[in-house]
């Protein structure tokens, strides 16, 4: 049938109002996208297509476990006791999911349990080890390394893993058989169910490319809750659309205003976390009572910051040699056990961006650079140059690693024999522009990198250098190693 956005729904449903007749709801609907829009516009959905009173013998939850489809599917093939509408909703679907979202399970498995859910943790945690075919033997604490992809800070405190797995185990929580279930689901749909019969999955995520999905959509309906999570300037956008959306349908309903002021301090203690924002925001409209506007004071007598700072905060702050903010991001990170070598991992990959950014704008390529031109000029004139810059390092990579792979062979007298395979080609994270298409973050760094001299970038390699060799080998405190790198580096 087709695919709408969230916000054509109600237009959608007040269509099939006026010619229920000859529309009719769909047999099959997927939500998916954020969580609070993607369960909002399943109610709104759901008191369509069923009232209230009708809902306790013609609508059947199941949970979102993949074994859980064969009941599901089982019950929307059933006729209801009542001659009337019956709702199967497979709630919190993980249908989508496949062993490449490992990671996605596992951080979903640690929000939900740094938010004290350790249901939903477990729920996530026993789901991804169905998926990769593991029991919880397998990923104790002696075999997690080989069984899970953490690397190596994620293991240094890996402590909420052994919780959870304690729970599932006291619990008795079973592992999902590892069946791709996605096809039994398919021809269910394609073969249709019996009239007045709908199907309702929920979920956070999809795979477009997956043939469930374009079934779905060539026999029901699609709805579109997701928001991009990414930080590019149109990312960041939508994401404040969604928030100032969400914030005047509150403040509408309790006739409240609020200034630029205060949402701009709310935003900064929560960050684009939309259930999180909105129960703040019920907070200070409780907490101002009859008063109409809701103030920065308020924000910050009633609020606290629970925003999880990513580590480019502090990256950006640092190099920005603004210490103020880098000292509270740091805190920040801290207090959100990323582990110290972690940050001093990213903070030295941030010098080294800048170093080379700084080897390009000292370099004949980067002789038409200066700090005061604007992003389109520097995207149509700079950009050609950085790709070139970026085309002569990697040539120049190359040829040095043929020559130590020469020397090398003299050394083990083992010349390279006719059929043997060629050396692959130099990877290195060496290069400006990864990204060609994307120009604005290199724009960017070439302006961070104006505040530094070469010979400053390279005292700082120098000083982060001292202060990985103290993390591993000194009994100091790692707060104040951090806290003086950031200090020496602004």
């Amino acid at each position: 049938m087709s695919e709408i956005n969230y916000k054509a729904l109600k237009s959608y449903l007040k269509d099939l109002e006026e010619d229920r007749e000859t529309k009719g709801f769909a047999p099959v609907y997927l939500i998916y996208g954020e969580e609070l829009l993607y369960k909002t516009a399943f109610e709104e959905l759901l008191d369509a297509l069923m009232p209230d009173v009708n809902r306790s013998l013609n609508y059947e939850p199941i949970g979102g476990a993949n074994d859980n489809l064969q009941e599901a599917i089982e019950r929307v093939n059933t006729y209801s006791l009542l001659p009337d509408t019956k709702v199967v909703a497979i709630c919190d679907s993980k249908i989508f999911y496949s062993k490449q979202d490992e990671d996605k399970f596992l951080e979903k498995a640690k929000d939900a349990f740094d938010a004290q859910d350790i249901k939903k943790a477990a729920e996530n945690l026993v789901s991804l080890l169905g998926l990769l075919k593991l029991s919880f033997d397998d990923v104790s604490r002696t075999n997690r390394s080989k069984t899970l992809n953490l690397d190596a800070d994620s293991l240094s405190d890996d402590r909420w893993l052994d919780k959870v797995i304690g729970y599932c185990v006291e619990n008795r929580l079973p592992i999902p058989s590892g069946e791709d279930k996605a096809g039994l689901l398919q021809k269910a749909i394609e073969k249709g169910f019996p009239k007045g019969n709908h199907l309702i999955i929920t979920t956070d995520m999809v795979d477009k490319r997956r043939k469930l999905f374009k079934t779905i959509r060539n026999n029901g309906m699609i709805l579109d809750c997701s928001v991009p999570k990414g930080d590019r300037r149109a990312d960041k956008m939508a994401q404040e659309a969604v928030l100032n959306e969400r914030m005047g349908a509150i403040l509408g309903q309790s006739g409240k205003t609020m200034d630029e002021g205060a949402y701009r301090a709310m935003y900064e203690m929560t960050g684009f976390d939309l259930r999180t924002f909105s129960n703040n925001l019920q907070k200070l409209v409780s907490y101002v009572g009859d008063r109409k506007k809701i103030t920065a004071d308020d924000v910050e007598s009633v609020l606290e910051r629970t925003k999880k700072d990513p580590i480019y905060e502090l990256t950006n702050a640092i190099s920005d040699r603004n210490i103020e903010r880098s000292l509270f991001f740091l805190d920040s990170l801290l207090a959100d056990d990323f582990h110290p070598l972690q940050i001093l991992a990213a903070i030295t990959n941030q010098v080294r961006r800048l170093l080379l950014v700084k080897g390009f704008a000292e370099s004949a390529h980067g002789s038409s650079w200066h700090a005061g031109m604007q992003f389109g000029q520097f995207k149509s004139r700079i950009m050609p140059s950085i790709q070139a810059f970026d085309r002569d390092l990697l040539n120049q990579l190359e040829t040095w690693d043929r020559i130590i792979s020469k020397d090398a062979d003299k050394d083990n007298q083992s010349p390279t024999k006719k059929g043997e395979k060629k050396r692959s080609k130099t990877v290195t994270d060496l290069v400006i522009a990864k990204n060609p298409n994307n120009p604005y973050p290199v724009y960017q760094m070439l302006l961070k990198s104006e505040m530094f001299t070469t010979d400053e970038l390279i005292a700082a390699l120098e000083s982060l250098s001292q202060s990985d060799l103290r993390l591993k080998s000194t009994g100091q405190k790692p707060r104040l190693i951090l806290e003086k790198a950031i200090l020496s580096i602004c």
